[in-house]
């Protein structure tokens, strides 16, 4: 392997998704296509090997090998041993045979991607271990997990447990080592090859697994011995060098991270950091100078989705912390129209046209302190209605008519509106309290999407809520985008209601929990001009999330033509 071409050119490889995991993958899928080591023709071939270990199966050719080499299944290749090929035992060894100490009874827990990693090992006494010597373990036994989430983990039994015994999820193999490796064995479960077979054999089903019978017809790859133990040691060494580029990767990424945090830190304190406290002329230049030198390094920053999240993040919690753009004193104060909306609603409540407020939650609190002209508010203070849809109308949808606004429309913070329902409400139904129209402001508050927000930013006609979003309409749709903001950062009210979803059971919302929630009201000048920075912020991180996948994209490419010239410069020969 030209180690030198691949650490040239890593910083970049790296970027694609999964870099060392899929550097690992393509070493093995060459070592099982023998196309890591040179073949030696002075070699005993590998047929020869199973005659003289009077192993004869019939050779199968399920995919090109080099000359020397056999395809066999895995039982031509198992000791002559009473239980060569099994797995645990069958619910005879319960839990409460479980000790701190005896004989070790290794689980699916304990096995690594390749290693043993212990965890949180078990013992059994050594009585109930000799009643179930069926699924008795030694030390070169090769472990597989066949039923469950990861299905496919493996490892060797280790030389320091001079015997075990292990679970009926676990599949075991006492190889013939005069015929095959142990390692050899390990390096076939981890290629692409034997996980491709695998899966094809797995139960399609909430608990994958593939049963011992498919375990003994498994194909294996066999290269001669000699080749085997000239193999194992070539990937030994370029997993010593994945290990390497994985933690200069590890470190890399956690040197960023860091970075990125403390970028975002100082955006999001600036200028608490600088001492004193100061005029909002000071607080508004401080803002700009971290800020900016966050912005000017984005794309050495952001190298990963998370990165791009976590900026968003700072940028909502500026905005609605007064922070995002400097105040002007010439702007009407928040309480200016905070009057103008209480005088609104007061009207309508007396004509009849909303209902009077069922909020009783007191004083509206904030977690921060406002600037000046802002004023701490409650939602229920500026929308006319918090209500959500009527129960029961799944019997009502239909084909074509009304559109029907369900919670899976409601993404964070934007609507998908791909796959709106369609209802044909009846005639004496409540429907018109329900009705949604541009402006208003929509919460799941029931459902694994349960507080995502969203705005309806466009008229859909006549359209409704379903039972399980709750439906905000503002006094004024002026406001519609700034509570957005409030329901979508943390300090501005989503902290709070995430709280009250999660706070007891199962998650979800009343429509009390929406209507008290506090959050902050700058002036309505404000609003617009916070709502354009954020918007024009967002559209950079959208930017730069397009950036990314290019990025990725390409390093991708990348990583994969450095694997083909590092790693495999006799593919062409050999093809």
């Amino acid at each position: 392997m030209n180690a030198d071409t691949l650490l040239k050119h890593f910083d970049r490889i790296s970027e694609a998704p999964d870099a060392v995991a899929r550097l690992r993958g393509f070493i093995f899928d060459l070592a099982m296509r023998g196309k890591l080591v040179e073949q030696d023709p002075s070699d005993e071939p590998a047929a020869e090997i199973l005659q003289r270990a009077r192993k004869v199966p019939a050779v199968i050719g399920d995919q090109q090998i080099p000359a020397s080499w056999v395809n066999a299944p895995m039982e031509a290749l198992a000791a002559n041993t009473r239980y060569p090929i099994g797995d645990g035992d069958h619910g005879q060894i319960k839990p409460a045979c479980y000790q701190d100490s005896g004989i070790p009874y290794i689980r699916v827990a304990d096995l690594g991607w390749g290693t043993f990693e212990p965890n949180g090992l078990v013992y059994i006494p050594e009585d109930v271990h000799e009643q179930n010597l069926k699924s008795e373990l030694l030390p070169g036994d090769v472990l597989i997990a066949k039923t469950g989430a990861t299905i496919g983990k493996c490892c060797i039994v280790p030389e320091s447990i001079p015997k075990a015994n292990t679970t009926s999820s676990v599949g075991k193999v006492t190889v013939d080592q005069e015929v095959v490796l142990p390692r050899w064995i390990i390096y076939y479960f981890l290629s692409g090859g034997f996980k491709e077979k695998m899966w094809a054999v797995s139960k399609k089903t909430a608990q994958p697994g593939f049963n011992i019978s498919n375990l003994k017809q498994f194909i294996v790859p066999l290269p001669p011995l000699a080749e085997q133990q000239r193999i194992v040691a070539k990937v030994d060494e370029l997993m010593a060098l994945c290990d390497q580029l994985e933690a200069a990767e590890n470190e890399r990424e956690a040197r960023r991270d860091r970075l990125v945090a403390a970028s975002l830190h100082r955006i999001g304190t600036a200028p608490a950091d600088e001492g004193e406290a100061q005029d909002e002329a000071q607080t508004a230049a401080a803002l700009r100078q971290a800020a900016h030198f966050h912005l000017d390094h984005l794309p050495r920053l952001t190298t990963r989705a998370e990165h791009i999240k976590q900026l968003r993040q700072t940028i909502l919690s500026l905005a609605v912390r007064g922070r995002l753009v400097p105040q002007d004193p010439n702007d009407e104060p928040a309480t200016e129209l905070l009057k103008r909306i209480q005088t609104e609603k007061a009207r309508l409540v007396q004509e009849g046209v909303i209902p009077r407020s069922k909020s009783n939650a007191g004083k509206p609190k904030i977690a921060f302190e406002l600037p000046s002209n802002w004023q701490a508010i409650r939602f229920d203070d500026v929308c006319n209605l918090v209500t959500s849809g009527s129960r029961g109308w799944a019997e009502y949808y239909a084909d074509s008519g009304p559109k029907f606004v369900r919670a899976q429309n409601i993404r964070f913070g934007r609507l998908r509106l791909d796959d709106l329902a369609c209802v044909n409400p009846p005639a004496n139904s409540e429907g018109k309290r329900t009705q949604v129209q541009k402006g208003d402001l929509l919460v799941v508050i029931t459902g694994a999407g349960v507080t995502n927000p969203a705005l309806m930013d466009r008229d859909l006609g006549e359209a409704y809520v379903s039972q399980h979003v709750a439906l905000l309409k503002p006094t004024s749709t002026s406001l519609s985008r700034w509570l957005l903001l409030c329901l979508m950062s943390g300090p501005g009210g989503r902290d709070e209601l995430v709280e009250r979803a999660y706070g007891a059971g199962k998650p979800g919302l009343n429509l009390d929990n929406v209507r008290s929630l506090n959050a902050p009201l700058p002036p309505l000048a404000e609003q617009h001009r916070i709502v354009a920075k954020v918007d024009e912020l967002m559209a950079l991180c959208d930017q730069l999330e397009t950036q990314l996948a290019t990025r990725e994209a390409d390093s991708r490419c990348l990583l994969e033509a450095v694997l083909r010239d590092a790693l495999a410069p006799a593919l062409e020969k050999a093809a």
